[in-house]
């Protein structure tokens, strides 16, 4: 083994050299519309037709053109990770830097694997700039320059050729975990909307609610719209923020990314700045039993309940694609939570967007959005219900999620001890 000079690669072994991202890989920047070129979609999984979650534009024509056999790798930080080998001609967003190898010296599949290592994604990370963590680019003018490590054809292709095997194997079990957990994220979806529609008491007389994916709620339950039962509202302007107002600590501005499984996460991915703008939003300042709702972008629909701001109680407000919904006394705030994230809320807003050519839940369509109300005594034990059966449910979910991390770890360690020539291929695998 020898010193290879890299960082984030470490020793390598003697026969292997060093080169330049550039000498493997040209630039494919040619523009095209996505009539002529498919859409597709950079995953974590690679590269796939079009999501039908994927945002889209009007920008048809704006797009960049992959032939299969490119590599795509998105260059945006909050998309880490989100690369591969593309199997099929199409077209990407301009986001995404496509690369067509160029070197009879290398075997796409074994850099495939290098690009899929955690470390690279940090050294990739390394090389862009921006103003925060979730507008960092690293683009190809940035990219190209990055050092590689070039072992020899031969073990190239016995290195892939090896950990293809591997990683199906653990990718085999890994797609269990996660059909497991998508199923148990079903049954919580279909009990929470069962509850919020129907109630705990199957034997109480019911009427029709005269909303068609509702059908019939308990004849003492009311349907009343948004507006009626809580105060919501969005900030009211933004003139943008200046590089040197994100700082590492202040005042936390929450977006979209800080809602994870309708669950506020405020371990990651969260923006400080250095005040609070309420000259331009006075409103737009969080309180515990405050419900946060995406409004625009990617996961429209999707919300978090405020149980407790601590530690950022001393002011913590929202971007412009967040909605905030506040419980009147007449609505349990944790009830109207679980009403907002039951499929019943999820229909309401696929029939707002449907046809949109960008996605947008106005604060106006927002507010008209009716919703079953109980009595206020009925709210209490559904919510007190639910808040006990789902968290039975997510520490199920929890258990397999960190089984499904061990996994990812493992098959990351795997790939970069074999990448980097810290283990070699068994001969009898070769």
């Amino acid at each position: 083994m020898k010193e290879s000079g890299i960082e984030w690669i470490g020793k390598i072994p003697e026969t292997w050299s060093q080169v330049k991202f550039n000498a493997l890989y040209n630039n494919r920047n040619m523009k095209v519309n996505d009539k002529d070129y498919v859409p597709l979609s950079v995953t974590k999984k690679g590269i796939v037709p079009q999501l039908e979650t994927a945002a889209k534009t009007n920008d048809n024509n704006n797009r960049k053109l992959v032939k299969a056999g490119d590599f795509v790798i998105n260059s945006r930080s909050d998309r880490r990770g989100s690369c591969g080998i593309s199997s099929l001609d199409g077209s990407v967003s301009l986001i995404n830097t496509v690369l067509k190898p160029q070197s009879d010296q290398m075997d796409p599949l074994f850099f495939n694997f290098l690009f899929h290592t955690t470390q690279f994604a940090d050294e990739f990370y390394k090389w862009g700039h921006g103003i925060v963590d979730d507008l960092w680019t690293t683009n190809w003018q940035d990219m190209k320059n990055i050092t590689l490590i070039l072992p020899p054809i031969l073990e190239q292709r016995n290195i892939a050729k090896f950990l293809n095997i591997k990683t199906l194997e653990i990718d085999k079990v890994s797609n269990q975990i996660a059909d497991e957990i998508e199923k148990l994220r079903l049954y919580e979806n279909s009990l929470i909307t069962h509850v919020v529609t129907k109630g705990l008491d199957s034997s109480v007389l019911m009427k029709k609610s005269n909303v068609e994916w509702i059908d019939e709620i308990p004849q003492k339950w009311e349907m009343k719209r948004l507006e009626y039962i809580a105060w919501v509202r969005a900030r009211l302007g933004w003139k943008g923020l200046k590089a040197e107002e994100y700082v590492d600590h202040g005042y936390p501005l929450l977006s979209a990314f800080n809602i994870v499984d309708n669950k506020l996460d405020l371990s990651r991915n969260i923006n400080y700045i250095t005040k609070l703008r309420f000259d331009e939003s006075p409103e737009i300042k969080l309180s515990s039993k405050d419900i946060i709702i995406v409004k625009d972008g990617a996961g429209i629909g999707k919300c978090a309940r405020i149980d407790n701001l601590d530690p950022y109680k001393f002011g913590t407000t929202v971007n412009s694609s967040l909605a905030v919904i506040s419980a009147n006394l007449e609505i349990n705030y944790k009830y109207l939570y679980f009403y907002l994230i039951s499929n019943v809320f999820k229909n309401e807003v696929d029939y707002i967007l449907n046809g949109m050519g960008v996605p947008h839940l106005t604060l106006e369509r927002l507010k008209k959005i009716p919703i079953a109300v109980p009595p206020i005594d009925i709210q209490n034990n559904i919510a007190k219900y639910l808040d006990k059966e789902t968290e039975k449910i997510n520490k199920i979910i929890n258990l397999k999620q960190r089984q499904l991390s061990l996994l990812n770890n493992y098959k990351n360690s795997l790939i970069f001890e074999y990448t980097t020539g810290k283990k070699q291929v068994p001969s009898n695998n070769r």
